[in-house]
């Protein structure tokens, strides 16, 4: 959510600040806007709108500076406008600043400086931050961002310039994301990795109450009290050509077909012969000292946590709870010490699952992150570290990170249950040769892309669709129906298919569309009733199934054939064709895959 470039150097700032908002873009924004500093002032430029709309208005300006900072905006306090963009200034005009985040105590703090003779020209939480600042500088900016951050409630990641201080950015961060970028002669600060990976591999991780003074020679990195800290460098590995399109014409559909390499650099380093090697997580102890195992996670991982829940205590006999990470700390979970919480984000940066994550470890949890970012909260905070080498992924609706992200819970599932003595030698030996196929059945299953397509045509122009499954099956519905709504806009949700007739039969008309996920075989019958009852109400079936699935062939009007595989599998393999069908569908539709409406890829607030 939202996004931070900061730039200090040699060369104009203006073009890599766009260039860094540009690589931000895929984490949703309303709105942009730079300021640089040049010639003893701050120019400012804001826009709502795309990127673009920022592009066109500073190309007439003269901008000449080499230090600024950008920001795309994600709408929360206060409706999108040129008004309420960031960056915002002091009331002279001499402090800039860019925000992500929310400060909780804002309305306290804006009363404050009204009564100070503060005039606010936004609605924003943001532009409290600035004039705290300005009230509290009295020539060491340094000294002024960290008693206005004293006290300030809530979430930030923070770039402040000033205009006496023309190559200086000093940033700030708790609970939301920044990283600073070293290079020679010039600096860096940003909200992710892609900003700058075009300029630098090389970065600092600022974690949570950090600061730090950035001009084009030096970075000082302080804590809360302005004392140096000593951090290690991380060095990116991702390649800079993961982060384009590579000639798809969108982010998604290129992951998409990206899966089977994502699912084979996941599997690589883990499967050595007959055997599956976690290294740093104490499975022994997993195995046979977790009474409980408690998946918490946002959104899509949510579904991923949902297929573990059922495989798990299938296989395992380890009772899994799966929560919203947004509901988590709310309900007082009964979670001890004898427990495994697993948390799971791609971004590794959701606010919701990491302070799931934090409250786990206070009652004495052992917390195990499956997360695709090195370096991010998440996998810091954690005990332990199950990473998606899935690679950059920029589209907003996950694909790929979410079928490496069952893959990650089906290794645990396997290497768990041989510990625990569920499988013998040779089947255990059976399931990783299995595992083993993941990759080319993928690219199998994309083979048939065409049908895809042809069945979004026929489908798009519903206004509602409905997705129905029972166990693993269900999880899938979730998720598949999730991608319909969150880049078609068709209204969609998924329903287990024994409650449709205890309420949800009721929407069904004539050419309803259901699309069924049917992959366990000894299901097939009881959904096949199930998809009955919808025809009689005049829907029409797409079914997601094998080749052996008689009685689910027979009822459907439409089938999409996916392999045969054990249940931990399937759903790494036949998700495929509900993204292509959502894809396809929301192009069809005419609409903006990778940047859907309202949506932002990594949810930094609560």
């Amino acid at each position: 959510m939202c996004g931070i470039i900061g730039y200090t150097g040699t060369h104009p700032a203006l073009p890599v600040l766009l260039e860094g908002l540009k690589r931000l873009e895929y984490r949703g924004y309303d709105s942009a806007g730079v300021a640089v500093l040049q010639e003893g002032t701050i120019a400012v430029e804001k826009k709502k709108g795309r990127l673009e709309n920022l592009r066109q208005a500073t190309k007439d300006r003269r901008f000449t500076g080499c230090a600024g900072i950008g920001h795309t905006r994600w709408a929360t306090h206060g409706e999108p406008s040129d008004r309420n963009s960031h960056p915002h200034t002091s009331a002279d005009g001499s402090i800039a600043l860019v925000h992500n985040g929310i400060i909780e105590n804002h309305a306290r703090l804006r009363a404050f400086l009204e009564r100070q003779g503060y005039v606010f020209q936004s609605q924003t939480d943001t532009e409290v931050l600035v004039h705290l600042i300005a009230h509290h500088f009295k020539g060491d900016l340094v000294s002024a961002v960290r008693d206005a951050l004293y006290l300030a409630e809530g979430s930030y990641a923070i770039c402040v310039v000033e205009q006496s201080h023309p190559d200086t950015i000093v940033c700030a961060r708790k609970d939301s994301p920044l990283i600073i970028g070293l290079g020679e002669g010039e600096n860096f600060v940003a909200s992710d990795i892609p900003a700058i990976l075009k300029y630098t591999r090389r970065c600092y991780l600022l974690d949570d109450y950090e600061m730090a003074l950035i001009s084009p020679q030096h970075v000082t990195v302080l804590d809360r009290n302005a004392k140096p800290v000593s951090k290690a460098v991380f060095d990116v590995n991702w390649d800079e050509n993961a982060a384009e399109r590579g000639g798809y014409a969108h982010f998604m559909l290129k992951e998409i077909h990206e899966e089977d390499k994502a699912i084979s650099e996941t599997l690589a380093p883990r499967l050595k012969e007959h055997e599956i090697t976690l290294e740093n997580i104490d499975l022994a102890g997993v195995a046979h000292h977790a009474r409980r195992v408690f998946i918490v996670a946002c959104g899509t991982a949510y579904h991923a946590g949902m297929i573990a829940k059922y495989t798990w205590e299938s296989v395992l006999k380890i009772p899994v709870e799966v929560d919203y990470a947004s509901e988590f700390r709310y309900r007082s979970p009964l979670i001890g010490s004898d427990d495994l919480l697993i948390v799971i984000s791609q971004s590794g940066e959701t606010a919701d699952t990491l302070a799931a994550l934090r409250l786990g470890k206070k009652c004495g949890a052992q917390v195990l992150a499956i997360t695709n970012v090195v370096g991010s909260s998440i996998s810091r905070e954690a005990d332990s570290v199950l990473y998606t080498w899935a690679g950059p992924e920029i589209a907003v609706a996950s694909t790929k990170a979410y079928c490496t992200q069952v893959l990650c819970l089906a290794l645990l599932m396997l290497r768990i249950g041989y510990e625990k003595g569920v499988f013998d030698a040779t089947t255990y030996a059976q399931h990783l040769d299995e595992l083993k196929r993941l990759p080319q059945l993928a690219r199998e299953i994309l083979k048939n892309e065409g049908q895809i397509k042809d069945l979004a045509h026929r489908y798009c122009s519903l206004s509602d669709a409905y997705f129905i499954g029972r166990n693993i099956d269900y999880a899938m519905a979730l998720e598949g129906s999730l991608k319909l709504k969150e880049i078609s806009y068709i209204h969609s949700e998924a329903i287990t298919a024994g409650e449709l007739k205890h309420g949800p039969i009721a929407l069904l008309e004539q050419g309803s569309l259901l699309i069924v996920p049917a992959t366990q075989p000894a299901l097939f019958d009881k959904v096949a009733s199930n998809m009955i009852e919808s025809k009689a109400r005049g829907a029409h079936l797409l079914a997601i199934t094998t080749a052996e699935a008689h009685s689910i062939l027979d009822c459907a009007n439409d089938v999409v054939l996916v392999p045969s595989l054990s249940p931990w599998c399937m759903p790494i393999i036949a998700i495929i064709p509900m993204q292509l069908f959502a894809y396809y569908c929301a192009v069809e539709r005419g609409y903006d895959v990778d940047k859907p409406r309202n949506l932002a890829k990594s949810v930094t607030v609560e």
